[in-house]
């Protein structure tokens, strides 16, 4: 159920933006099996600090390569102005599995971008 103030329940805060993650892992195993992995995934709401910037947490687990796959969980960077509007920025790895991981790095897609 929604209510008027679009949040699932009366006792959740008022939804205020997310962003669309999406993109590809770098390549692991370059010398014995080179691969790498695809993910889409949409971010956390925005989670305020310091002077009235943001972060987002962002989850997703990749696409399935040789019976494996990887997941990752963690935050974005602060705003990135991009005219009226902005995204962020996020680098890490994914958990290891099938005895690697992956190294990635991305920036959201643009906060609301057919809105007013």
């Amino acid at each position: 159920m929604i209510y008027p103030d679009n949040s699932c329940c009366p006792l959740c805060p008022k939804q205020t933006h997310v962003h669309e993650v999406q993109g590809s892992v770098e390549i692991a195993q370059r010398n014995k099996d080179p691969h790498n992995h695809r993910f889409a995934t949409v971010s956390g709401q925005e989670i305020l600090f310091g002077n009235g910037d943001h972060f987002h947490e962002v989850k997703f687990r990749t696409d399935f390569y040789e019976d494996h796959f990887h997941e990752f969980f963690g935050r974005t960077s602060g705003v990135i102005p991009v005219g009226d509007r902005h995204v962020h920025f996020l680098q890490s790895e994914t958990t290891e599995n099938d005895k690697h991981q992956h190294d990635f790095r991305l920036s959201t897609f643009i906060q609301d971008p057919i809105g007013d």
